[in-house]
């Protein structure tokens, strides 16, 4: 009798620690769907899984529970039938929704979080953009090459609003990875809307969601997927090195330096003599680079251990895309500027990237990266 008790015990202290598992909630109502079953699902980097169901009453009431994603935000889904609703859920919230089954991936409300408000505005405008692609490739009346030229405008155009309104708006959130990773269906069937294995651009904002989740969901696999394929584009769609003009080195020894002057991510503007007395290095660099994240990681430790006695780091970025390079500096502690036209580059004779020089307290290049003897922080101590 007492090995049972003890059995029944442990038993009971087992589900009272499973009842403890930080859980969230969905629930709402789908009306007119008397006797449907109701999907829930989670979209995993394996597939979609099934995580529960239910057969709907009359008031179409429903209420489902599951484990509160662990890393980072995870996606889910309601589905009966071809009727889906998709969500994303980062934390215990309860998500509320509402919805006709007539209707029910267009006319729905949805309350809980800000991302899965504004996944719904995102699937709600990639449904009217998959409309107009079909049409298109259904008008009879219009011409190839008039069809190519239109298809591209609708795509384009959906692109731009993706990028300033949910990938560059907010990157670290569950709607900027379901903004840049989702897909598009059309008669010729179903193609990614941001492609960085081929497309330079789709590469700056897989990038630019990647740093985020790295920042903000350092372990969680989606953010490997992520880092991942910007590290794949970038390596894809990597343009030839361009030459670029040599200085005259006498002008370099004549006045110790030729100035620099750019605008950091508030339009002031930096300049290189305005750090004369500090020792100074002038970084050239791109911050979509697969191996930015290390070399800013170094550059930080340089920086803490040396700013207080003197030095700084007056960083160029060659970033096309400014969104991203605003958004990689804007928590870096040094001088950081962007270069628009190339003038600079060619000034400084830049043909690799990344490349430094390291400068004096009395304003002159000593040396300049790719003559450097010993390590960048021997050459540092030096000038100290």
């Amino acid at each position: 009798m007492k090995k049972t008790l003890i059995i029944i015990m442990a038993g009971a202290m087992t589900l009272a620690a499973c009842d403890k598992e930080p859980k969230f909630h969905v629930e709402g109502t789908i009306e007119g769907a008397k006797d449907s079953m109701l999907y829930f699902t989670q979209s995993t980097l394996d597939g979609v899984q099934k995580l529960d169901s239910v057969k709907l009453k009359e008031d179409g009431a429903f209420s489902f529970k599951a484990a509160a994603p662990a890393d980072a935000p995870e996606f889910y889904a309601l589905q009966v039938g071809k009727h889906m609703i998709n969500f994303a859920v980062d934390s215990t919230e309860c998500i509320t929704v509402t919805a006709k089954l007539a209707t029910m991936e267009r006319d729905y409300s949805i309350e809980g979080n800000e991302s899965s408000r504004k996944i719904r505005e995102i699937c709600l405008m990639q449904q009217q953009v998959q409309e107009q692609l079909v049409a298109i490739e259904r008008n009879e009346d219009m011409l190839p090459g008039d069809k190519v030229d239109s298809l591209e405008a609708v795509i384009t155009r959906y692109k731009e609003r993706m990028k300033m309104e949910y990938i560059f708006d907010s990157p670290r959130s569950a709607s900027a990875y379901y903004a840049v990773c989702q897909s598009l269906t059309d008669l010729q069937g179903t193609f990614q809307l941001f492609n960085p294995l081929t497309d330079r651009t789709d590469v700056r904002c897989y990038a630019t969601v990647a740093t985020a989740w790295d920042g903000a969901y350092p372990d969680a696999p989606r953010t490997k997927q992520l880092c991942n394929m910007a590290i794949k584009g970038m390596d894809n769609t990597a343009p030839p090195q361009q030459k670029v003009l040599q200085v005259d080195e006498s002008k370099v020894a004549e006045t110790g330096i030729i100035d620099i002057n750019l605008p950091d991510i508030n339009s002031r503007l930096h300049s290189i003599t305005e750090l004369k007395g500090k020792v100074v290095l002038i970084d050239f660099t791109v911050y979509g680079a697969k191996d930015s994240k290390e070399r800013t990681r170094l550059m930080r430790s340089l920086y803490e251990k040396y700013h207080a006695q003197g030095f700084e780091i007056y960083q160029i970025s060659l970033d096309e895309d400014i969104h991203f390079w605003k958004f990689s500096c804007e928590n870096l502690p040094w001088v950081c500027v962007h270069e628009t036209d190339g003038t600079t580059t060619q000034i400084y004779n830049i043909v690799n990237l990344p490349t430094f020089f390291l400068v004096n307290r009395e304003n002159e290049i000593v040396v300049r990266s790719e003559f450097m003897e010993g390590t960048l922080e021997d050459n540092i101590l030096k000038l100290l």
